[in-house]
């Protein structure tokens, strides 16, 4: 059965199927002014017409003279479709070994996990020819079933969820409804640098596969669906291992030893996983699950890979980020003659507010704070008649990012713990009905 045109029709019964809640859900469209987005953001504001909260982004990397002007080319483009839009303007990081696209890639992504609010669906204009791309570039690096299944339609993405609706529309199918509707777009200077590998798939490859195989994309999709079912039972098999070899947050060393090399390996990739942590190369993953375990038990070994350091300490494997905040020296903080403190490594300031009111009695805390980072086995009482809780546990409890884990600020009086930035604080200094001089702890990250 031939699928229906692309359109405003077409894309509203895509995005009925994808999100159970739609239309009553909040969208924003990640807004490049390619055509692609460009069919996206037009086809969705026809079709919505003010039936749901929707808004652009468009994230501006300045990489290359025109990157201002493709800005105001999608401010004009929004405003013409009566849409909100708000420009994003980032520093790519460069780093060594690294690809630019690579890099671009992830600076853009980071930008829109930010900018993204809570149960906000955030809408990509990714499209058949781009999942072709996706695929032939995983398969030519060697990926496994995560990386050939390519790009989901839909998955939970920072404070709510990443949706593709266009996955199953081609390219040209987008440019000719863009067309038709006298809809203007800019290509990006950066799409013409065969110095990139999409760029030079795109321009020297796939054009001559699609002349011997001319449904190859949609075929290549159908590929990537079956490795997406494959690695969901992956998936599955992984997370029954892990319960079985749970050890708190931990993993048992002798279950894991009991499990096969394969279902080992897979166990160890779901608990990474699990845990928000990157996953480590073919080589520290066989580290891993091969020498690590097989060490004598008081050898202490460990694995490190990007800001992950994996550690087993007798029969327990644990994990943990490689903190960047280790060697800072504690902080002295005289907090009356100044309410505002700088943190080094551009981790940003800690400030104590006034607030009627705020949780914090100022009269409970002393004349100086100490501030310290994570050392392990830190606790505090953050609820009064609760009991005391590690700040592991609330850690894990609220998912807070492993790279953040390392960098709170944690507030001391003297030896004891009394607050995790603006996070947790302990109840000996809550403040209570009769408190007089209330204050809230407020961290501004760099």
């Amino acid at each position: 059965m031939k699928a229906a045109p692309f359109g405003p029709r077409w894309l509203y019964a895509r995005l009925a199927q994808l999100l159970p809640e739609f239309p009553n859900v909040a969208l924003c469209v990640a807004f490049s002014g390619g055509v692609d987005s460009t069919a996206l953001l037009a086809a969705l504001a026809r079709a919505l017409r003010g039936r749901a909260r929707l808004r652009a982004v468009h994230v501006n990397h300045a990489l290359h003279a025109g990157a201002d002007a493709a800005g105001r080319h999608c401010q004009r483009i929004a405003r013409h479709l009566g849409v909100p839009i708000k420009v994003l303007r980032i520093r790519v990081p460069r780093a060594r070994g690294e690809s630019l696209e690579a890099q671009a890639r992830a600076a853009r992504y980071a930008a829109l996990a930010r900018e993204l609010r809570k149960g906000e669906v955030l809408l990509s204009a990714h499209q058949l020819d781009d999942q072709l791309e996706t695929v032939l570039l995983q398969l030519l690096r060697g990926a496994g079933l995560a990386g050939i299944a390519a790009m989901a339609p839909l998955m939970p993405f920072a404070a709510g969820w990443h949706a593709r609706p266009l996955l199953g529309r081609s390219r040209a199918e987008l440019e000719g409804w863009v067309r038709k509707n006298a809809l203007s777009w800019i290509e990006d200077a950066m799409n013409a640098d065969e110095h990139l590998d999409r760029n030079y798939l795109r321009r020297q490859v796939l054009p001559r596969i699609r002349l011997r195989w001319p449904g190859s994309a949609a075929a290549v999709a159908r590929s990537a669906r079956h490795a997406a079912q494959a690695q969901r039972l992956l998936a599955a098999l992984g997370q029954a291992d892990l319960e079985r070899c749970a050890d708190g947050a931990a993993l048992s060393v002798a279950a894991l030893r009991a499990l096969g090399s394969e279902r080992r390996a897979n166990a160890l990739r779901a608990w990474i996983d699990a845990q928000g942590f990157p996953a480590p190369d073919a080589r520290r993953l066989a580290e891993l699950a091969g020498p690590l375990l097989a060490a004598r038990a008081d050898a202490n070994p460990l694995v490190a890979w990007a800001h992950v350091v994996a550690r087993r300490h007798g029969d327990r494997l644990s994990i943990d980020p490689r903190s960047t905040t280790s060697a800072l020296a504690e902080l002295r903080w005289s907090w009356r003659r100044s309410r505002e403190l700088a943190l080094p490594r551009a981790l940003g300031r800690l400030a104590l507010r006034r607030d009627k009111h705020g949780s914090i009695d100022l009269a409970c805390l002393p004349e100086e704070l100490v501030v310290r980072w994570r050392r392990g086995g830190e606790r505090l009482r953050p609820r009064a008649g609760g009991p005391s809780r590690t700040l592991k546990a609330l850690l894990q409890q609220a998912r807070v990012a492993p790279a953040e884990r390392a960098c709170l600020p944690l507030l001391y009086a003297r030896m004891r713990l009394i607050a995790v930035a603006d996070r947790w604080s302990d109840v000996s200094i809550h403040a209570q009905r009769h408190s007089k001089a209330r204050a809230r702890i407020v961290w501004r990250r760099a």
